[in-house]
C-alpha cells in the first residue's frame, strides 16, 4: 500500500456507441488517462448494476458483460480483459465494514466500465471491479458509502462513478450532431454551479430542483455514480471538469476529476 492519494473520477460514459467513436468525449479521455498515475486496481461504480444491497465483483477472471442490445457488431466483438481481483474486493469489504458490500464473483465487467477504460486504460493490465448500487436506499446512503470508499485513494485505488448526470433516452435524439435541448443545458449549468460550489446538499437532495430533475433524472441510476465520488471529496479538494458537453441532445457527458 502507498501513502499517496489518487484522484477519484466521476465520467459521463453516454451511449456504447462511444467505444467506437473519435470525438471530443473521447479525446478527452485519452487525454485524461495519459495524465492518471498507473493504480493497483481501478474499481468502478457502475450505472448498470442495480441491486438490492451493495455488491462487488470478485472474481480473478470476470467476465465481459455487453449489456446493451441492437448496436453495430463490432461493439460486441470488442474485448476489455483485464483481469479482476478477489483479494482487493475482500480488502473493500473489510473496510467498509461487516456486510456493507458483498462479494458476489459470478458478475462479470459491463460497459459503464469498459467503454471508458478502453479509451483511459487500453492496456487491460489493471485489474478491474465493479460495485452496483443498491436501488432500495436512499441518495444520501450513496454519498455517505462514498465517505467509506475515500480511502482508497490512500491505498493506489482509483475510483470512477459511471454514470450520466442527465439521462433521459425518452427524448434522446439519435442524431449524434443535434444540438442539446435548451432544459438539458439548462439542468446541467445548474448541476456545474452546485459541483463548483460544493453544495452537497443541493447535490444529494436534487428532487428539490422539482420538475427539471424529474426531466433530467427521470430515475436516478445514471446519477447516483456521481454521488460516491462527491463523498470522497476533502474539504481542501476542488472538482475540475475533463470534459463537458452533451449528446444526443439529452445525455450529459459532464465529467469531473478531484484531487
Amino acid at each position: 500500500m502507498t501513502s499517496k492519494v489518487l484522484p477519484a473520477l466521476f465520467i459521463g460514459h453516454g451511449s456504447p456507441m462511444n467505444l467506437l467513436a473519435e470525438n471530443p468525449f473521447t479525446s478527452d479521455m485519452v487525454k485524461l488517462g495519459t495524465q492518471l498515475p498507473v493504480p493497483k486496481a481501478i474499481v468502478v461504480i457502475s450505472a448498470h448494476w442495480l441491486t438490492r444491497g451493495s455488491f462487488i465483483t470478485s472474481s480473478d477472471k470476470p467476465e465481459q458483460i455487453y449489456d446493451f442490445y441492437g448496436f453495430p457488431g463490432s461493439l460486441y466483438e470488442y474485448k476489455y480483459l483485464a483481469p479482476g481481483s478477489a483479494e482487493i474486493a475482500g480488502f473493500i469489504c473489510e473496510m467498509t465494514g461487516k456486510d456493507t458490500i458483498i462479494m458476489d464473483g459470478r458478475r462479470g465487467i459491463d460497459h459503464a466500465a469498459w467503454t471508458i477504460l478502453k479509451h483511459m486504460r487500453p492496456e487491460q493490465d489493471v485489474p478491474v471491479l465493479e460495485i452496483s448500487l443498491d436501488i432500495a436506499r436512499e441518495p444520501h446512503y450513496h454519498f455517505d458509502l462514498g465517505r467509506k470508499l475515500a480511502s482508497l485513494r490512500k491505498n493506489n485505488i482509483l475510483v470512477i462513478g459511471s454514470g450520466n448526470i442527465i439521462h433521459n433516452l425518452s427524448e434522446f435524439n439519435f442524431d449524434d450532431n443535434s444540438k442539446p435541448f435548451r432544459w438539458s443545458e439548462e439542468f446541467d449549468l445548474t448541476i456545474k454551479t452546485a459541483l463548483e460550489n460544493k453544495d452537497f446538499d443541493l447535490l444529494i437532495n436534487y428532487s428539490k430542483l422539482g420538475l427539471a430533475a424529474r426531466r433530467a433524472i427521470p430515475f436516478n441510476d445514471h446519477y447516483l455514480p456521481m454521488l460516491y465520488v462527491l463523498g470522497m471529496i476533502d474539504n481542501n479538494e476542488n472538482i475540475k471538469f475533463v470534459h463537458e458537453s452533451i449528446q444526443n441532445g439529452s445525455i450529459s457527458m459532464r465529467s469531473f476529476i478531484i484531487g
